[in-house]
């Protein structure tokens, strides 16, 4: 299977696993010895200035830590957006397109000319090898493009919706499909 990294993992709704019902997962790495990736929609109630300082002023719209998956909750990795036109910024790793991964451990004010926003996540999820294709193949996830937007949505309850919707036909069908099949 070729890279999905920079792909979107949207959970199906045959997914039941209370960690990934319903998510959308930016996938960041992927590669021979596995896959790691963060859920998109999974916001918590904890300011980023409030954990992290002066990170807190280039968190974007809703500026909380998002629960970026099960493992190493006690871990955070920051996903930022560039600014149009910016190739190069220090500490920032390209994912896809404008979106990559900054290190905490630097200072934000060298950052803030750079990028549009940051996003901060506790944990991520892990795939070992092979996990995730055969994940992918018993129909637990959708992948789709990601748009650069996708790990900045200021309303990220509805991302799950939103990216099936924008896929049209019959995956945007599954977008209205209800989380209790038996409650229809």
């Amino acid at each position: 299977m070729e890279s999905l990294t920079g792909r979107l993992l949207v959970a199906t709704p045959a997914l039941r696993d209370p960690n990934f019902e319903r998510t959308v997962v930016l996938v960041v790495a992927h590669e021979e010895g596995g896959a790691l990736g963060v859920v998109l929609n999974r916001a918590t109630e904890v300011q980023v200035a409030d954990v992290l300082g002066g990170w807190g002023a280039l968190a974007g719209e809703p500026p909380v830590v998002f629960e970026g998956g099960p493992v190493q909750p006690e871990a955070a990795i920051c996903l930022a957006r560039t600014r149009p036109g910016v190739e190069d910024l220090a500490g920032f790793n390209r994912v896809s397109g404008a979106v990559g991964t900054v290190d905490l451990s630097g200072d934000p004010d060298l950052l803030v000319a750079g990028v549009v926003g940051v996003r901060v996540f506790a944990g991520y999820a892990g795939w070992s090898p092979g996990q995730l294709e055969r994940e992918i193949e018993s129909g637990s996830w959708f992948v789709f493009d990601a748009l650069p937007s996708d790990a900045f949505a200021p309303r990220p309850d509805d991302l799950w919706h939103m990216v099936l919707r924008r896929q049209g036909g019959l995956m945007a069908a599954v977008a209205h499909y209800p989380a209790d099949p038996t409650q229809n």
